[in-house]
This record gives structure tokens, sequence and C-alpha cells, in this order.
């Protein structure tokens, strides 16, 4: 598959726009999964614990790769705590409790093993570097692991974190905007499979913010956007979720959302509606990033947003029963 060019390809500083990437599947646990982006990326191989492992120094950094539940993990309040360790017998007591500890959480996650996806965390990538990526794509179905539609069970997705080219008001609203319009169109592209539907974490935003959102008057300076969107949007569960971008263009907000260490503040767009098509032959990042470059495409002729924007509003103003009227009829007026 062709790599799509995006309408702006550089960021504020004139280098390629990166993306990050992030993936969930199941059939190969963390440490042969490790194993294989060393051998296609090369770096060192860093065991943290035994279910979370990095490959550093990469020529694009660092890959995290662990399973996706944190009662598998350390937590490092428990190896960080020093309290009044001013006794030997004390200092005994807390590597006692510590390495109960972390045995605990190793059996934890030897037990959920196959029942919880493993996630890899791709350090950002230049976009015109995506197809590269890919070829851990095909190692990984090559090796067994299994995405979204391999199970009912399983809701895996893949995340695109695509860095931002302005941080202009305007600019964000116009790719809030489009995205809201292209949202049904990206729905019926991936085929969001049902499990990941009934779970919370890609919800669709609701009909009032995108009414608010694209009225032609709807014009905010950024805090504004922001405020406006906690106010309508208290959740990282969105299919665009905002709030990693909204954490880094503004670190002294004082909302709960926006300081919670499950927010990562970066300048990237988070855009989490994918399934994790490992399943399909020649399904990769290209693929989907391919998919958000079309709401970058719209996002950027003004023109042609305004007029969608528009359109969207006028139909949305008509009495629900004469839209899921015209809905029913549809099908037989194209005949």
């Amino acid at each position: 598959m062709t790599l799509q060019a995006p309408p702006a390809p550089h960021n504020a500083n004139g280098k390629p726009r990166r993306v990050g990437v992030e993936i969930e599947f199941a059939g190969l646990p963390p440490k042969d999964t490790a194993l294989i982006v060393r051998k296609l990326f090369g770096g060192e191989l860093n065991v943290v614990s035994p279910h979370r492992l990095l490959v550093e120094g990469t020529r694009w950094g660092e890959f995290v790769i662990e399973l996706d539940t944190q009662y598998a993990h350390p937590d490092h309040k428990v190896l960080d705590d020093h309290v009044a360790l001013d006794s030997e017998w004390a200092r005994h007591q807390h590597q006692l409790h510590v390495e109960f500890h972390q045995k605990t959480r190793e059996l934890i996650g030897d037990m959920v093993t196959g029942l919880v996806p493993t996630e890899i965390v791709c350090p950002p990538v230049p976009w015109n570097e995506l197809d590269s990526l890919d070829r851990l794509f095909d190692a990984l179905r090559e090796h067994g692991a299994k995405g979204t539609d391999a199970s009912l069970l399983y809701g895996f997705g893949l995340h695109l974190n695509p860095e931002i080219a302005s941080a202009d008001s305007a600019d964000i609203r116009a790719m809030l905007q489009a995205y809201l319009l292209l949202a049904p169109w990206l729905r019926d592209e991936i085929k969001v499979d049902i499990t990941r539907e009934v779970l919370p974490h890609a919800n669709p935003f609701p009909r009032e913010y995108a009414l608010k959102v694209l009225d032609a008057r709807y014009r905010p300076d950024l805090p504004t956007l922001i405020d406006d969107y906690l106010r309508d949007n208290p959740t990282r569960n969105r299919e665009l979720d905002m709030l990693p971008l909204f954490a880094h263009l503004c670190p002294e907000h004082p909302h709960a959302l926006l300081r919670s260490r499950l927010t990562q503040a970066r300048p990237t767009f988070h855009y989490r509606l994918p399934n994790a098509q490992l399943s399909q032959p020649g399904w990769g990042a290209v693929t989907e990033w391919n998919r958000w470059v079309e709401v970058e495409k719209l996002a950027a002729d003004r023109d042609a947003l305004a007029e969608r924007c528009a359109a969207y509003i006028a139909d949305h103003g008509r009495p629900f029963y004469r839209r899921w009227a015209d809905k029913l009829l549809r099908p037989f007026c194209s005949r």
C-alpha cells in the first residue's frame, strides 16, 4: 500500500512530523515480542520486569513491550518506599516486602498471559517511514500474533498519535471539525469490531458537542476550546482523545483529567478508533495512517470544510422523524 503524504508534512521546526503507534494483540508474550523488535530494528534489550521489556537505542528511540495490565508490573510506590528505614531490621523487612511484591506481580502476569493483550508502544516515527514500521506488523503476524477479529473476546486496538503541524487554535478546531464529519466514514471503513463498540475505550463524541463545534459561529480561543471539550467530554475514552494535546498546550490547566498520570502530555492527536487487524495480510500502520490523512486533507481545505459543516448543521436541525424517514427511503431512491 502506498503511503499517503499529509497536507502539512512538517512540524513547526521544519522537520517531518512524527507518529506514535501503539498496538495490542494476543498470542505472543512480551519477551518473544521484544526479541522480534530487536531482530528487526536493532537496539539493546532491557528487562525492566518479567512482563515489561524495553528495546532501547533503535534509530527511532525506545520501544516498550508489556502486558497491558498494571497488576502484572511492580508498583513503584512499593519499590521506592524509603520511610523510616533507620535500622537493619526495618531495611530487612522492607526488602522482604519488595521481593514478595515483585514475585506476586510476576505470578499475576504469568496467570493472565493470554487473557490480557501484549502491547507495543513504538517510539515516534517520521510519517514518511511508517512503511518501515509495517515490517513489525508482518513479523507479528508470521509469529502467530492474534488481532481483534481472532476472537469475540478480543477488543484490541491500534492507536495513532500524529504530531500536530500547528498549535494555532483555529487549526486545531479545523481538525476537530474534520474528524467529527468523517467519523462515520472512518467507522464504516474500519468496520469497528463489535467488542470494541461495546467497550468504552473509543466512544463517539456526543451529538451536542458536534453541533457546537461545527457551527460556523464557533471560533474559540485555545482556553475556550479546551474548556468546552472538557465540559462535554470529561473522559479519556473518545475515539479522538484530545487530552494529551491539551495537557501539552496548557500545562497549568487545573482540570483533573489534564493532570492525571494516565494523561501523557504530548503534541499529538490521540486517535484510538482502529482495530488491530493482524489477521488481515497487508494491514498495518500505513493502512490506518492513510485513513487518518483524509481527516487532515478535509481540515486543510477550509472551503470544503465550511460547506460540510453547514450541511451537517442543516441536516441535524431538521426534526428527527424527517431524518429517519430520509434514511429509510435512501436505499429505494438510489435504485
